[in-house]
């Protein structure tokens, strides 16, 4: 009796060990499933295109493009068609900010108003039940930790509490949806600095509230470093890692490899955006001046993949190194408690986390990803050793395909 339990429990074992993540492989016989998903999106006209892309082990196990890049051109999507990627910025934004850290340029408890002057003092404005609102100094001053962890109670202006008075500075609703800062034709620590009169609508570390935080940071950027954002995000992350198509504005050259906006009606099917902040933009024929470090990149997946393919590897990558392991872990978990979600998911500095299996569809525990305002979005998963990118540019986006590609991601994984 006691051999058969003992070989019972080795069976049990083997089998358990079987189903380990660390154990889990791409299925390439799964791969038709993300096809047959993606492709339906672009035959029922909710999607015009998408590219997606999975990486394991650091080896490219998927890539496919489906649809339309500009499909009043008759331009079809390809796998090397560069995308508007938003708020995908953050995230090398950050890591500029945490190389300056570790570099001892700066620190986590540096205050914003000691290179931005206008943030020396800040203030809130906060709103009575019958809507009055007043505006009160900041309990204290904003730090890097609040900006890299989006508490620093920053938003993007529009609020009714706020919207007249960030519109009136070229902010917030003149500015797209609040963050497109393409056109402007001045540098992003003059908009920064302007940010800096207008009223927040948070105190600083007592909420989670998304807004012009990374901008802010990239200003950051140029005022240690003394190079303009773009040139220092080259330099010290793109251009080591060979990130040829990832860049703030394209060149005029490559015109036709930058996919077209559209958005979503009301019937869920997507139509061509018009020109302007809330849908073209100025990435190619702007001032090329404004170079916004939480919403302003542009790139591909095979771009985009390779950065996080860097952080998966703890900051390294074939002998480049961004990072230490140390500052990945930090920027990768949660900072913030449960004022990000109280559901499982939480926010690190520049990535949301998550800190439990089940709180983002089929994610490990300690996973991290965000996505932009075009539809984008990626994840990092360390425990399957997985790293998806899944680009689209519909804005707004009323689809459900953001949430529905890591689960194709998953469901090839045996």
């Amino acid at each position: 009796m006691r051999t058969i339990t003992f070989a019972l429990v080795v069976l049990l074992g083997v089998s358990l060990a079987a189903q380990s993540p660390h154990q889990l492989t791409f299925d390439s016989a799964r791969a038709p499933i993300i096809d047959r998903a993606l492709q339906r999106y672009v035959d029922t006209d909710k999607v015009a295109g998408v590219v997606a892309l999975v990486m394991q082990d650091g080896k490219v196990v998927y890539e496919k493009a489906f649809g339309w890049a500009d499909k009043e051109a008759g331009r079809r999507m390809t796998t090397d068609t560069i995308f508007r990627i938003a708020s995908q910025t953050k995230a090398l934004t950050s890591t500029a900010v945490m190389q300056l850290i570790e570099e001892g340029s700066l620190a986590l408890t540096t205050r914003a108003g000691t290179l931005i002057p206008s943030f020396a003092q800040t203030k809130v404005a906060i709103a009575n039940e019958r809507g009055v609102v007043r505006q009160v100094p900041a309990q204290r001053p904003i730090t890097v930790r609040d900006l890299l962890s989006h508490t620093a109670g920053i938003s993007y202006g529009t609020e009714p509490s706020v919207r007249d008075l960030y519109e009136a500075k070229g902010l917030g609703p003149a500015a797209g949806a609040g963050w497109y800062t393409a056109d402007k034709d001045e540098t992003i620590c003059e908009t920064m600095e302007r940010l800096g009169t207008l009223p927040f609508v948070a105190q600083p570390g007592e909420s989670w509230v998304y807004g012009y935080n990374t901008d802010v940071l990239g200003c950051i950027v140029e005022k240690v470093s003394g190079l303009p954002l773009d040139a220092y995000i080259r330099d010290h992350i793109t251009a080591p890692l060979g990130m040829k198509d990832t860049q703030f504005f394209l060149p005029a050259a490559q015109r036709d490899r930058l996919a077209a906006v559209y958005s979503s009606k009301d019937d869920g099917k997507y139509v061509r955006a018009p020109e302007g902040a809330r849908g073209q933009g100025a990435y190619i024929d702007g001032p090329r001046r404004n170079f916004a470090g939480g919403a302003g990149l542009l790139s591909t997946a095979r771009d985009y993949a390779r950065f996080l393919e860097t952080m998966r590897r703890d900051g390294t990558n074939d002998g480049v190194r961004l990072l230490s392991p140390r500052a990945v872990r930090l920027m990768s978990t949660n900072q913030v408690g449960t004022l990000h979600s109280p559901t499982g998911l939480g926010f690190g500095f520049g990535f949301e986390s998550v800190d439990r299996f089940g709180a983002n569809t089929m994610s490990s525990e300690g996973a991290f990803g965000w996505g932009g305002a075009y539809g984008s979005s990626y994840r990092v998963d360390p425990e399957t050793r997985v790293v998806m990118v899944m680009m689209i540019q519909l804005m707004p986006n009323t689809t459900d395909i953001g949430q529905v590609f890591p689960t194709l991601v998953y469901q090839a994984l045996r």
